[in-house]
């Protein structure tokens, strides 16, 4: 065989397996379509947060600590900035479901964490506008993290641990046999004794019965020009997701002393497959955002000063699909806009499986199987 693991796919998830198995002593083949950085995962886009405290729910907070602390063990051993220790502040109505959500994922964790009411949101954060009944919950464990820089500092942790890395690859078949997986390429066929697939929104060109289970979605990332950028910065100006009324919003204190960055829940159509993408928001696009950013952030000018449209896959239920397909293939997609920040604990994962390893995380809320139609009675 050429390899014992190959992993298709070398974004953030990917390429963390391929640098775990590699470490295992497993000999690995990465492949990667594009370069190997690239703006067309759902990575891209100069930052992501990083939430301890948790509205998706309160089982993920065990993940989502020990991906904080394998983060900062990431930048400590490379040459780049990858976790900025801003916290998270989330802004909504009390009886919101995404705040009820927090809250339950802070009982009983031991987060670092406050509760501010209306009042004190506006005197500590005048930033923020349209302070109406809600609360701020400030996740001190909270900050934003840089995946760019971290992606490269991945890979380059995977080359020096035996990977193999090969860019502008493009895989066109996956075939399992009796004794393996053939992985066949552009360039020819890679066998192997397991393959992970991490290939984002290409991955219901690979694995076919899939398709049904992802939804492609557009992602607007917006970036404004304050008059005050201080009065942005991350000392006196944390990370942020605000929920109000129809209106999500998350942001992230200037990085640069210049531009802020607020990402906006557009809800616009999602795509039949990822080429269809438009990457240039419209005119109408971006004045509709810049709108509703300065509505509730006023402080920040209504006009965009840059924008780009990115893409993730979703599931039904928002929740990856990440464990095993068969015998020979594990999965890791449908991250459905909130899986960078866990890329340790699933690109870890990725890993155990493939390698027979017990993982260290109950896999049961992400199972593919989960989705699995009954069958029917004859």
């Amino acid at each position: 065989m050429d390899a014992d693991v190959i992993v298709i796919g070398l974004g953030a998830a990917g390429s963390w397996a391929a640098w775990r198995a590699a470490q295992q002593g497993a000999r690995v083949i990465g492949l990667e379509s594009r370069s190997r950085l690239h703006d067309d995962g759902a990575y891209a886009g100069e930052s992501r947060l990083f939430r301890a405290a948790y509205h998706e729910g309160a089982h993920y907070v065990p993940m989502l600590l020990s991906s904080r602390e394998s983060w900062l063990d990431l930048e400590l051993g490379g040459c780049s900035r990858i976790f900025h220790d801003t916290g998270v502040l989330s802004i909504g109505s009390p009886d919101a479901p995404q705040l009820e959500q927090v809250r339950a994922s802070l009982a009983g964790s031991g987060i670092d964490h406050e509760v501010l009411d209306a009042d004190e949101i506006r005197a500590r954060y005048p930033q923020h506008g349209l302070i109406t009944d809600e609360i701020g919950v400030l996740d001190r464990l909270g900050g934003v993290l840089r995946p760019e820089s971290a992606v490269a500092e991945i890979q380059r942790r995977a080359l020096e641990a035996g990977a193999e890395l090969r860019d502008h690859t493009d895989v066109v078949a996956i075939d399992e046999t009796a004794s393996g997986v053939t992985v066949t390429t552009a360039d020819g066929t890679i066998d192997a004794a397991q393959v992970i697939v991490t290939a984002g929104a290409w991955t219901s060109a690979l694995l076919p019965d899939l398709g049904a289970l992802l939804e492609i979605k557009p992602l607007a990332l917006t970036w404004f020009a304050p008059d005050d950028p201080r009065s942005f910065d991350a000392a006196v100006f944390p990370a942020f997701i605000r929920d109000h009324g129809e209106t999500h919003l998350f942001g992230v204190p200037t990085l640069d002393g210049s531009l802020v960055k607020v990402g906006y829940d557009a809800k616009w159509e999602s795509v039949d497959e990822p080429d269809a993408l438009v990457r240039r928001m419209t005119l109408e696009q971006r004045d509709r955002v810049a709108r509703d950013v300065h509505r509730l952030v006023p402080t920040l000018p209504a006009a965009v000063s840059r924008g780009s449209v990115h893409m993730d896959v979703f599931t039904a239920d928002k929740t990856a699909l990440l464990g095993r397909l068969s015998e020979r293939v594990v999965v890791g997609t449908g991250f459905s806009g909130h899986g960078f920040k866990l890329t340790p604990a699933f690109g870890d994962a990725l890993a155990d499986l493939a390698l027979d390893r017990e993982p260290r995380f109950d896999l049961a809320p992400f199972a593919p199987s989960r989705f699995a139609t009954a069958p029917v009675a004859a």
